[in-house]
């Protein structure tokens, strides 16, 4: 990730996943006892999560942000941070009672790697889990912020009808603007 993404682990982030997208994105929703969290990059959302689950165990692709957050949860024992692939997860079929996965899935570089992530995250949660996951909106804004990286993000029309076909139960979809507020209603996927 370029410099930009230090903001990720800004103060003003933290508020805004824990005081807005959070609370929007979960709605009534029940993750259970044992959440696997996709992609923490900075931590944000496994702050807000690791206050409201009993389990959580949060997989990051990148090495740095992986160790930065084995050693800032070196001392919470609710939570697992695991250097991993979540294209490739090591778990077994239905290890996890729900799942999340906030603002990253722009940042996984081609659709059918999203598609792999989605089947691996399906294949590890229970039956009848929820998956509750956003993202970012595609933008001139987010184009410039990810400069020099590769970029997929998803659009509204496709992303409530990708979802539905990636995991078998995703409690909602719902996209996020670049200043990092709900772009419209969630999709609820069980309507």
């Amino acid at each position: 990730m370029n410099k930009a993404h230090e903001a990720c682990g800004s103060d003003e982030w933290r508020q805004a996943i824990r005081e807005v997208i959070l609370p929007w994105a979960l709605g009534e929703t029940d993750l259970g006892d044992d959440v696997l969290e996709v992609g923490p990059g900075y931590g944000a959302t496994t702050d807000v999560l690791s206050q409201s689950v009993p389990r959580l165990t949060s997989v990051e692709i990148d090495d740095e942000l992986a160790a930065m957050l084995v050693d800032r949860f070196a001392d919470v024992p609710s939570v697992q941070i695991v250097h991993g692939d979540a294209t490739s997860l090591q778990y077994t079929d239905h290890s996890f009672s729900g799942a999340a996965c906030f603002t990253m899935l722009h940042h996984v570089p081609t659709d059918e790697l999203q598609d792999r992530l989605f089947s691996e995250v399906a294949r590890v949660l229970r039956p009848g889990a929820a998956l509750v996951a956003s993202d970012s909106l595609g933008s001139d804004e987010l184009k410039a912020h990810h400069e020099g990286e590769p970029t997929t993000p998803s659009t509204p029309p496709r992303c409530p009808t990708a979802w539905r076909r990636r995991v078998s139960r995703a409690s909602r979809c719902a996209p996020i603007s670049s200043a990092g507020q709900p772009s419209h209603g969630p999709h609820d996927e069980n309507a």
